[in-house]
């Protein structure tokens, strides 16, 4: 039965890609084909083979131990507030998950220092373009924002940001929509297991390609597939990391003060919601997201549970969507999958994070950008139940 639906999912998202087309008649078929069965065995490899349990393993190991280390520096600061955290059950969520942001962002900082990540992405995404029919440019894209994060990446290419046309800043966008960047992955993992956030990071990248051959479809000529990378400006190694700290400080509260809004006003609404109507508002968009949420595998008596928290990410952000999760009684399958539906920047406030992005290095791409942002959200949530429904298969 999980075969039959997830044909079906897989039909319902390829026709919905297919309706928002500006472009049905350049499709190529034939990439399109062979990235879904790379998805296909790679979440097969990732969920249920050895080799798979050993390199999640391993991910997940490194991860804690930057956790760790990140860790002894926050108890230096707050070591007050993380030993009373730890005596009532655990160390307050700001401590917690979104500090060690800071030790990670540091950390991705001296890898690109010593040109370690510009030459591991580089390559990757030369690989990447021999096998999604796309640029040079996209590729390395769609890597460098699953480390960089979806606003820095743009950085790296404003070389060529005011001289690409309007299909190609697109799925310049929609990959760093669908992606995540490495420097909250562990943040990821203290919500959600690690499997799930390792699959979503894999298929999520395949995916983003598929959705934009279909939504977005073109050929890139070889006079146009150009890359040019932008070197960072050359800075003393304290200067660089001293920068990478704040920029994952900064990242932090951010997040922090999102969260706080969010849960907030997510809270207020429901009230609202619930005397009125007696229902809320999460519930109700549970009922919206239910059908989605069925065709990624989901069982029915679970789909509106399913499809609130998938909801809720999109009109906040997956951390309160996370938060939301670990509280949800569901089913281990259930929760499988839409743990890796959560893993991306699918929501509205990455639409003005993105074109602010991409604004501050060229005033008039940018808001190209905020004109096709709704679509941007529409492939990226696409991406994102693509990734879901393959998982599904495996669970």
């Amino acid at each position: 039965m999980k075969f039959l639906i997830a044909i079906i999912g897989l039909l319902v998202v390829f026709g919905l890609a297919y309706i928002a087309s500006n472009g049905k008649k350049q499709i190529r078929y034939r990439p399109l084909a062979i990235m879904i069965v790379l998805q296909i065995i790679l979440a097969y490899a990732l969920l249920n083979t050895g080799v798979g349990t050993f390199l999640i393993g391993g991910f997940a190991t490194v991860f804690k131990s930057l956790l760790d280390y990140a860790n002894e520096g926050i108890a230096f600061v707050f070591g007050g507030l993380t030993t009373v955290g730890a005596e009532s059950g655990g160390a307050p969520f700001f401590l917690s998950v979104l500090m060690p942001i800071v030790v990670i962002s540091a950390l991705i900082g001296i890898l690109q220092y010593i040109r370690i990540l510009p030459f591991v992405i580089k390559y990757i995404g030369l690989v990447l373009s021999k096998i999604n029919g796309m640029g040079k440019l996209e590729s390395y894209n769609a890597v460098a924002s699953a480390v960089l994060g979806q606003s820095e990446v743009f950085i790296s290419v404003k070389k060529q940001i005011g001289l690409l046309p309007k299909h190609r800043l697109y799925t310049l966008c929609a990959s760093a929509m669908s992606t995540v960047s490495m420097s909250i992955v562990g943040a990821y993992m203290t919500m959600i297991e690690p499997k799930y956030v390792v699959t979503a990071l894999v298929l999520n990248l395949f995916g983003g390609f598929i959705i934009a051959s279909i939504v977005n479809p073109y050929r890139v000529t070889e006079e146009e597939d150009i890359l040019e990378v932008q070197d960072e400006e050359k800075q003393s190694f304290f200067e660089m990391l001293g920068e990478y700290i704040l920029d994952g400080f900064k990242v932090a509260i951010i997040v922090a003060a999102m969260l706080i809004g969010f849960v907030a006003l997510i809270a207020l609404v429901n009230g609202v919601f619930s005397s009125v109507l007696g229902i809320s508002f999460q519930e109700l968009l549970g009922y919206v997201f239910a059908p989605f949420a069925f065709i990624m595998g989901v069982p029915w008596k679970e789909a509106i549970q399913a499809g609130s928290i998938m909801a809720t990410k999109m009109v906040s952000n997956e951390f309160v969507a996370m938060l939301n999760l670990k509280e949800t009684a569901m089913s281990a399958r259930t929760t499988g999958i839409v743990s890796v539906f959560l893993v991306s920047f699918a929501n509205f406030s990455s639409i003005g994070i993105i074109a602010g992005a991409v604004k501050g290095l060229h005033e008039k791409q940018g808001n190209v950008v905020a004109r096709f942002g709704l679509k941007l959200l529409y492939g990226a949530s696409l991406v994102s139940v693509l990734s879901a429904i393959i998982t599904g298969l495996f669970l």
